[in-house]
């Protein structure tokens, strides 16, 4: 392989009906000064090695995300990707990119597309799925957008519950939604050999 595929990778966030709610998060939510070892971090990037150049932007606001604001930086990125890419979403990364590639054609041919514990509605238990975040009644483009489409769910998730990725299970007819007992809930987890081995199959008859 001459050159390397890339992996876009969408982070989470967090979106907020109004100020208030905002403010009040700020001023309650737990604080810690130790460093996250999350699997899309120094595991994703070791585990593929150099066949890949992983790309994550920061995404604007994300503790109070506004989809408008995400999808203006997400098309600045455009100009620099190739064909057979690989585009993963975790969590509100996830129902953005389920999103955009629901509204809009990709400039891109994609190799893949993995959704991490993607929330589908704002039915959430313990935060709001506001912001812009609102999926269309037609997810048709997001199925036919690659042959190899992935949304990936926790049993014991307790911040996106697993009734949603039934609710995506009606609507996408293409798509392989898998659900695995446990992920350490919201896939809070160091380490993740499974998307690993997937990426990998993926990568067969990429020239």
């Amino acid at each position: 392989m001459k050159n390397k595929l890339q992996i876009l990778y969408i982070h989470g966030g967090a979106t907020f009906k109004n100020r208030k709610d905002y403010l009040n998060f700020l001023k309650n939510c737990e604080i810690s000064i130790e460093e996250k070892n999350k699997w899309h971090g120094a595991f994703l990037k070791n585990s593929l090695g150099n066949k890949f150049d992983i790309i994550k932007p920061r995404m604007p606001l994300a503790d109070n995300a506004k989809y408008e604001d995400w999808k203006i930086y997400f098309e600045r990125h455009f100009p620099y990707l190739k064909n057979n890419i690989v585009l993963i979403g975790g969590s509100l990364g996830g129902v953005f990119l389920a999103k955009y590639l629901s509204e809009n054609k990709f400039p891109k041919k994609i190799l893949s597309v993995y959704l991490v514990c993607p929330p589908y509605d704002n039915s959430l238990p313990g935060e709001d799925l506001v912001g812009g975040f609102k999926l269309p009644a037609d997810l048709s483009k997001l199925d036919n957008c690659s042959k190899n489409i992935s949304l990936l769910f926790s049993q014991d998730d307790d911040v996106v519950p697993v009734i949603h990725a039934e609710k995506y299970r009606k609507k996408l007819k293409k798509a392989n939604i898998i659900i695995f007992e446990s992920k350490n809930g919201h896939f809070f987890i160091p380490e993740f050999p499974e998307i690993v081995e997937m990426i990998k199959s993926d990568l067969k008859g990429v020239k």
